[in-house]
């Protein structure tokens, strides 16, 4: 899609002159598009949450209770309308009984405690009768194509359940309780784009409210994160009664929504290049106008000051943050003892560095985790330089070749940008381990152990660097000034990675550095970077397969979406809450 530039990142791009360029010359798309650097990644102002926020705030969006229609128990429907300056949109939501062993996160589940839909347009009686009798079957009703998102959650039980009982006897929740886990209900999957025959994602390219990646996805989630907020308010005061009190306005902002997120999304990074080149090139181009920007000793000293002020914020973070992962543990840990570190000693590091890339290079010794977290902070300080890159991150996917290329500018690309895959000797058993799969039984990706496990006839084809390695050495054999259109009719193999290695070569951050065949390659890197690019907090892995995290925790409610100060989310400071009473539903 083609945009005007806005005036803030006009600006942004000033500030990229040739004489700053070497600045930032070390953020290469070795360094960037390292697998462990993108697995240490952190929400940034131009994450898709953050953005949503802003454009709902800017264009004061409106919601309000369209249908409130649930029993004693919960269970029931509710519709939320959503009034934008160019549509509006209902999200209609589900409430349902299910015995605690029917409540499965994986993709093979059959029923949730929650299933919700963001549909397009007006709700009339025909239209929700065949939500009503769709949308809680997800994958397995025939949904509206008026509906854009299609998703199900479920309870944090624990959480859920204290909640409710507490308001109920009068009393706010234990704060300890709810930093185990952060949010009240857990989506299990947020569909999009067509899938299931619902709304298509292309006609959004003509919508301002929804044209840009992921926010469909993520306006349906956060509209969900309201409903869980009131719904416990409705169910505390129909077993408290007159006793029960509102749930207190900071812990409402201190909860989130869950996310269980497993295998599955990898492959979408891996066959998707177009997509992910995109977003990090943005997110690239974003830092990179902070950057070059001069550290004012004197004059700036507010920039030094809230950088401080957000450093200790991301301190109390990670201090904070329950996981029950060791390794996650220890690199929390490591963040703490890192920054705790610099703190110290930040008015030497500032005073010896003339410009914030000085500053991070100075700093290139820390964990890839402690210099993400530096990375966020730097963004926070100039929203009027990052948040314009913002309408940079949808892509155009197309592969191709262009014609009259001969071998020898192929081989130059590879050498150029495929270092990383050229270099590894696929002979060696460690290095073609794993290969992928789909499971027949459990419906998603796998990993099975070559020559052990059943399946490696089945393999996906995420095997980038193998490929790509494959295709150089196939190039090495043939005249370099043979036409690549000859060597690719000759060899119709090479054709689909021969488009993409052109492609990514050319673009500014190219591939994902990964070999995911190689034995100790972790797919948590993948997640995580996709992850981090919707605005994920609290990162808990369960596994090296797997991991729960939280959207919008800390993100102002919708009455309050004016304020865009929460990255880092902490507990709330009031250790004694005062009774609020509650509203009538």
């Amino acid at each position: 899609m083609e945009h005007t530039l806005p005036v803030n990142e006009k600006l942004a791009n000033q500030q990229l002159t040739n004489e700053n360029l070497d600045a930032v010359s070390f953020r290469t798309p070795d360094v960037v598009m390292h697998s462990e650097r993108l697995g240490a990644m952190h929400q940034t102002r131009i994450s898709f949450v953050r953005t949503l926020l802003r454009k709902i705030d800017k264009e004061n969006w409106t919601l309000t209770k369209h249908l409130w229609d649930l029993d004693d128990n919960g269970y029931g429907q509710v519709i939320y309308r959503l009034q934008t300056p160019e549509h509006v949109y209902h999200l209609v939501i589900f409430c349902n009984k299910i015995a605690d062993e029917e409540r499965n996160d994986r993709v093979i589940a059959q029923k949730w405690d929650v299933t919700f839909a963001l549909v397009y347009g007006e709700i009339g009686d025909e239209l929700l009768a065949n939500l009503k009798a769709n949308v809680p079957l997800q994958e397995a009703g025939r949904n509206s194509n008026m509906v854009m998102v299609l998703a199900r959650a479920n309870k944090s039980v624990r959480v859920f359940d204290h909640i409710v009982t507490s308001l109920a006897e009068g009393e706010q929740p234990d704060l300890d309780v709810l930093a185990q886990v952060g949010y009240i209900l857990r989506t299990t999957a947020v569909y999009g784009n067509g899938k299931f025959g619902i709304y298509d994602f292309k006609p959004l390219d003509h919508s301002e409210d929804f044209n840009q990646s992921f926010r469909a996805q993520m306006c349906a989630v956060y509209l969900i994160r309201e409903f869980s907020l009131d719904w416990v308010d409705y169910l505390a005061k129909k077993k408290g009664g007159d006793k029960a009190v509102s749930l207190h306005p900071e812990i409402k902002q201190y909860l989130g929504i869950g996310n269980a997120t497993g295998l599955g999304m990898a492959p979408y990074l891996i066959n998707h290049p177009c997509v992910v080149d995109q977003w990090l090139s943005t997110r690239e181009g974003a830092l990179q106008a902070v950057l070059v920007c001069d550290i004012e000793h004197e004059s700036d000293n507010s920039k030094i000051q809230q950088f401080s002020i957000l450093m200790n914020r991301a301190i109390q973070h990670f201090s904070e943050v329950v996981t029950i992962n060791e390794p996650q543990i220890l690199l929390n840990s490591a963040v703490v003892k890192d920054l705790t570190a610099l703190q110290e000693n930040l008015e030497a590091e500032i005073k010896d560095s003339d410009t914030w890339a000085d500053f991070l290079q100075r700093n290139d010794h820390l964990s890839y985790e402690s210099q993400e977290v530096i990375i966020s902070c730097m963004m926070e300080l100039y929203p009027e330089l990052v948040d314009g890159f913002a309408v940079q991150v949808n892509a155009d996917e197309t592969m191709s070749l262009p014609s009259g290329k001969v071998v020898q500018d192929l081989i130059e690309v590879l050498e150029a940008r495929y270092q990383w895959a050229i270099n590894i000797d696929f002979a060696a058993e460690e290095n073609v381990y794993w290969f992928w799969y789909r499971s027949e039984d459990k419906e998603e990706p796998r990993m099975g152990v070559r020559g052990q496990e059943h399946g490696d006839d089945k393999e996906f084809l995420l095997d980038i660097g193998r490929q790509a390695n494959t295709l150089y050495l196939a190039l090495q054999q043939a005249d370099p000034q043979q036409l690549l259109s000859e060597f690719i009719l000759t060899q119709p193999k090479y054709r689909t990675i021969a488009r993409r290695v052109w492609t990514m070569g050319h673009k500014k951050m190219g591939d994902i550095q990964i070999n995911v065949l190689q034995k100790t390659a972790l797919p948590m890197h993948l997640l995580r970077c996709k992850l981090s690019m919707f605005g994920a907090t609290k990162f808990d892995p369960r596994s090296d397969r797997w991991v729960r995290v939280t959207l919008f925790q800390g993100a102002p409610l919708f009455d309050d979406v004016h304020s865009d100060e929460w990255l880092f989310p902490l507990l709330p400071k009031i250790n004694e809450f005062p009774t609020l009473p509650l509203a009538a539903q």
